[in-house]
């Protein structure tokens, strides 16, 4: 569904992903950083998407295997995950979150970038929402650029 709207709105919508692991979820923190690792080796996105539908399966094992799955070196995946290089920007992310008062996923901001180019956040989406109502989300945020 987001791959349709970047489509549709190639020069007004920008996608900023962020981390928000559920402390409800234990296995969620080494999750986003294990995707993070895949980044390292162009394999982001395919590697989040595979975790969407392994979850909640996220034991140490398992995010090694879903990265063998993808072709990627077993060693140097488990030596990034192991060294948890990247639970800081995780958590980085997820103090931002709560600051911009997230409370679960997935939570969308939709606004306009102003003259400092900050963007000042116009409209929320929280919870799966369906294409129609990004796009009517996108439409309103659009129309007051005007």
């Amino acid at each position: 569904m987001l791959g349709r709207v970047l489509a549709e709105f190639p020069d007004q919508v920008r996608l900023v992903y962020k981390d928000f692991p559920l402390d409800l979820h234990a296995g969620a923190e080494p999750a986003a950083m294990a995707a993070r690792c895949a980044g390292e080796r162009g394999r982001y996105w395919e590697y989040h998407d595979l975790l969407f539908v392994a979850q909640p399966a996220f034991t140490r094992a398992d995010l090694i295997t879903y990265a063998v799955r993808l072709g990627l070196p077993q060693e140097a995946f488990a030596a990034c995950l192991d060294s948890a290089r990247y639970r800081d920007a995780v958590r980085t992310d997820l103090q931002e979150g709560r600051a911009a008062g997230v409370s679960g996923t997935p939570t969308f901001f939709l606004g306009a970038i102003d003259g400092d180019s900050k963007m000042k956040v116009v409209r929320t989406l929280r919870g799966a929402q369906p294409y129609a109502a990004f796009k009517a989300a996108i439409d309103s945020v659009l129309s007051t650029q005007k």
